[in-house]
């Protein structure tokens, strides 16, 4: 089922915000392979200084939080409504699990948990991320194959 109408499809196409997301993802991305890869050496014990994990997670959770922003005010250009619009309400979903899986990280740490904890914690705050990184993608993905029917139908 498609998700823009033909007006909408022209209000993301030319948003800047549309153009904020596509910079800030990849950098994002790039943030979570290394916060994972620091991680998983300190997990392995190759490095011993786990500040460098809590770091990761900061910079990570970050950037989430970044786009989840600049990605409402996208969804509010475009369908109307700040979050959870029905157009785009399971990505929202996921945005919001993988926020509170990484904020999770924080408060187990303030609550003094074990290095061990907070490196499974990291970890799963990592792979809350790359679901829903995935369930953008494919939804992208079927999105730009609706794109090319409509513009074969002549309908954008």
């Amino acid at each position: 089922m498609p998700r823009y109408t033909p007006e909408q499809l022209r209000i993301r196409n030319s948003s800047i915000w549309t153009k904020v997301q596509f910079v800030l993802a990849p950098i994002q991305f790039v943030v979570f392979l290394v916060g994972f890869v620091i991680t998983l050496l300190y997990y392995n014990g190759v490095i011993h200084d786990f500040s460098l994990v809590t770091i990761g997670v900061f910079f990570k959770t970050l950037f989430l939080v970044l786009l989840f922003v600049t990605g409402a005010i996208w969804e509010k250009q475009v369908f109307g409504m700040w979050v959870y619009s029905p157009e785009f309400f399971w990505e929202d979903v996921g945005s919001t699990i993988a926020i509170i899986v990484h904020f999770s990280y924080f408060v187990l740490a303030y609550l003094n948990y074990s290095t061990e904890v907070l490196v499974w914690s990291a970890f799963a705050a990592y792979l809350s991320y790359v679901i829903n990184a995935l369930q953008y993608l494919l939804r992208l993905w079927l999105e730009k194959r609706n794109e090319k029917r409509l513009k074969a139908q002549g309908l954008i």
